[in-house]
């Protein structure tokens, strides 16, 4: 015998399913990656002008998401024309052999609230290193934002060889913030 109580656990149960929402479209002029470098203690911000991928997020179910994005490493601008013309060459990005960065997750884990973290394999320059990215996701409508910052260390990638490689000039560890805007999977 179905009691009533039962019944309407079965409903709030099935409400909730409903509601359960998959984000898996990126929206890349929404979206953004931008960084800070320190040159001589001096603090240089700068960006990327166009990412994209493929991402899958249900926050109901975070342990199944998964994400893969792509960085145009041509679209960096690193605060002024002379930065970002020398750092599109051989001795830091290598964009002629290496035109893309890129992210691959391999689990993604709830760390309560709405705070995430996403782990996997970061790709720049030829070569892969693990990377683990905390990040906070929140539903706007149709769209849901994730929003993250990792620190990432230029030389583990061979960004900025030679002279370059002196982490006084330039120091190693640079900020990345990511706002990855995502839209709802259509039913």
């Amino acid at each position: 015998m179905i009691t009533p109580r039962l019944a309407w656990s079965a409903v709030l149960l099935l409400a909730g399913a409903a509601q359960a929402v998959e984000f898996t479209e990126i929206k890349p002029a929404d979206s953004k990656l931008v960084f800070t470098s320190k040159q001589m203690g001096v603090p240089v911000d700068g960006g990327f002008g166009r990412l994209d991928g493929q991402i899958r997020f249900d926050p109901a179910a975070p342990s199944a998401a998964s994400a893969r994005l792509e960085i145009d490493l041509s679209s960096i601008d690193a605060g002024s024309p002379e930065a970002t013309e020398e750092v599109v060459g051989k001795q830091w990005l290598n964009v002629k052999a290496f035109p893309t960065a890129g992210f691959q997750s391999t689990s993604v884990k709830a760390l309560g609230g709405d705070r995430f973290e996403a782990v996997g394999q970061l790709t720049i320059k030829g070569q892969t290193r693990d990377l683990t990215a905390p990040f906070t996701f929140k539903q706007e409508g149709a769209a849901g934002e994730f929003d993250g910052v990792f620190v990432l260390k230029r030389l583990d990638f061979g960004i900025g060889e030679g002279t370059w490689s002196d982490v006084s000039t330039v120091a190693n560890e640079i900020q990345i913030k990511f706002h990855v805007v995502a839209g709802a999977a259509q039913p």
